[in-house]
Order: structure tokens, then C-alpha cells, then sequence
């Protein structure tokens, strides 16, 4: 027989699984009534986890956090944002990757929280759609905050960059040059970040009055630099190819520049290029890499703050309220975007 969880007891006994938490952990505004069936779950063979007595000892120790890639450079600063805010705090972090993998994210998730880490700073994979598995952690009274990537299914705290303005900034700056056939290489389509990209991508062609070419729009799944590579040569075979191309991150953009540089092409003279991300290499390219910035490190310190937030409110018996912050992106404008010969809008 497996161990009960928390939402087993609570449908056992009748209440919320709120209810079974402060009542596990002898809260005063429970009623004994209620903490005695609560109690009686333990023929449901529920046994309370690490948390509860971390959080009955009021001591923050350890925050987890799961990240798509270690590697990658945004996540780089990501990381150095929840260290520098955690330790502040007294607080240890340990780091764990997803792989962008919906299976090992939830391995990673369980084994956290077989820890008994005070709480989770998560960005989702792209192959995440269920967010079941986190919505289970918090019915362990378990903090979750999403950043970076993040699915509107689940109720919790969240930090992004503003991903459609980001969409709409680089699409716009391309077609104020009078290039009207802008080309996009999208991700996969539920990522909630990329869909905003690609959403703000046809709200600027709208804003300048231009329609929707399906033909200019690629797609690519794991978003690397071999997939931007194939999407470039894809909208350049064309009968009517395009005279830029947004794509949506620099790993694509970077792939896609090799590809117009093998056709020999000139960027920005007969297509220009916009990535998204503004990673650090962008300016060492030839030509330089126009790029959104994505302000990692603040998102990753805002993460951690509002997750420390929400343990401290759990502990001294608050409600848990949950908090959404967007964070500007703002558009590089370098050599590979800049066609100072292009004709007026």
C-alpha cells in the first residue's frame, strides 16, 4: 500500500487539504474535533513529510531549483540571481536540470522534495504541459514559483520577461526599415514564452497592416542552432523570400546567420536578423548579433525573494498569496539588424 497523500486524507476526513496541513502541524484555529479525524488517518498509513518538521522548526535551510539546461548561457544568470537572493536569506540552493525533458523534470521535482527542501523556483521544460506533479507539491504545503517558462494552469507565483513586447519590438524595428517580408522561426507551440513571441511577431505585422504569410513562418522544436540552420534555408528557397527573419532565441538565430552566410547571403544588406535573449556571444559575432535582452539575473532574484516570501507565510500560519511579475525586454540593435540603406516605411 502506498503512502497516503495529504488530498487523500483531506477527502478521507471531509475538509480542505489546507485544513489537514495546519491540523497536522497543531495549529490553534483547528478544532480538536477535526485534528482527531485528522489524526485517525493513519490508517491511511500518512506519514508527514520532511517539510512539516522543517517548517515546525522555523528555519529556512534549502531552496530547490530546476532549470532547463545548467549550461545555457541565460540560465547562467538566472542561477547567479537565486543564489545571490537565497543566501542573503541564510538559505542554501540546490540546483538540479530538467533537460528539457517532461519525465525527468518530474523526477527531479519528487527527488527535491524527498529532501525536504523548503520550496521549489521551477522553469518548466519545453515539453511540459501537465503541471500535475507540481499542483502535487503544493498540496505537501510545498512553495512552488515558476519563472522563465510557466503554464497558466498552475496556481502559482511567476516571474517572466514580457516575451509578446520582446515579439513586437523586434518584428517592429525590422518592418519600420520598410522590409515587409518578415519571416519568423518560432518554437514548439505550447511553450507559453515562445507562443508570446510569435504572438507579438503578428500583432506588429498587424500594427504596420501587413497580413499573416504562413509560407514565412518556420517552426522548430528543440530550438538549436541546427534547426535555425534548416528553417533559414527553408524560408530562403522561397519564390518570394524574406528580407528578415525574427527568430526565437539566439541558439536559432545563430544557426540561421550560418545559413545565409553558406548561401551567400549578406546580413543585414539582403536579409536582416534579430535573436532573442542577448547572449553575451551576440556582439562577438560577424556581423553582431541584434538581440532582446531577457534580464536573467533580475528574474532569478525576484523568483527567490517571492519564494522566500511564501515559506515565511506558510510558516507563520498566513495565507499564501501568490504574486506575477513581468520584466521588461528591451531590443539590442546591432550590425546584423541595421540597413541604413533600407527604404522608408
Amino acid at each position: 500500500m502506498k503512502r497516503a497523500t495529504l488530498r487523500d486524507v483531506a477527502q478521507a476526513v471531509g475538509v480542505t487539504v489546507a485544513t489537514v496541513s495546519r491540523a497536522l502541524r497543531n495549529y490553534p484555529d483547528i478544532s480538536p474535533a477535526t485534528k482527531q479525524a485528522v489524526l485517525a488517518a493513519e490508517r491511511l498509513r500518512y506519514a508527514p513529510h520532511p517539510l512539516a518538521v522543517k517548517l515546525r522548526q522555523k528555519s529556512c535551510r534549502v531552496v530547490g531549483a530546476v532549470v532547463p539546461q545548467i549550461g545555457h548561457p541565460f540560465f547562467a544568470g538566472v542561477i547567479s540571481g537565486i543564489v545571490d537572493a537565497a543566501e542573503a536569506r541564510g538559505c542554501h540552493v540546490i540546483l538540479s536540470q530538467s533537460d528539457e525533458s517532461y519525465e525527468k523534470e518530474i523526477r527531479v521535482t519528487q527527488r527535491l522534495r524527498a529532501t525536504g527542501v523548503d520550496g521549489l523556483l521551477v522553469c518548466l521544460s519545453d515539453q511540459t504541459v501537465d503541471v500535475a506533479h507540481l499542483r502535487d507539491l503544493q498540496d505537501y504545503d510545498l512553495p512552488v514559483v515558476l519563472f522563465g517558462k510557466i503554464s497558466p494552469a498552475l496556481d502559482a507565483s511567476t516571474v517572466v520577461t514580457n516575451d509578446f513586447q520582446g515579439g513586437y519590438d523586434a518584428t517592429a524595428h525590422l518592418l519600420a526599415q520598410g522590409l515587409t517580408r518578415v519571416a519568423h522561426i518560432k518554437g514548439a507551440a505550447h511553450p507559453e514564452n515562445t507562443r508570446q513571441r510569435y504572438a507579438g511577431y503578428r500583432a506588429a505585422l498587424a500594427a504596420y497592416g501587413l497580413p499573416l504569410r504562413p509560407e514565412y513562418v518556420a517552426e522548430c522544436q528543440r530550438v538549436a542552432p541546427a534547426e535555425g540552420f534548416a528553417c533559414a534555408r527553408q524560408l530562403m528557397a522561397l519564390p518570394e523570400p524574406p528580407q528578415a527573419i525574427f527568430a526565437v532565441t539566439d541558439a536559432v538565430a545563430i544557426g540561421a546567420l550560418a545559413a545565409l552566410g553558406q548561401a551567400g547571403l549578406r546580413v543585414p544588406q539582403d536579409v536582416a536578423l534579430v535573436g532573442f535573449s542577448d547572449w553575451a556571444v551576440c556582439e562577438l559575432l560577424d556581423p553582431a548579433l541584434s538581440s532582446v535582452a531577457r534580464p536573467g539575473y533580475e528574474i532569478g532574484q525576484q523568483a527567490s525573494e517571492l519564494l522566500l516570501r511564501e515559506i515565511q507565510q506558510l510558516r507563520d500560519g498566513q495565507p499564501v498569496v501568490h504574486e506575477h511579475r513581468v520584466l521588461a525586454a528591451t531590443l539590442r540593435v546591432r550590425q546584423s539588424s541595421a540597413r541604413a540603406t533600407a527604404p522608408a516605411s
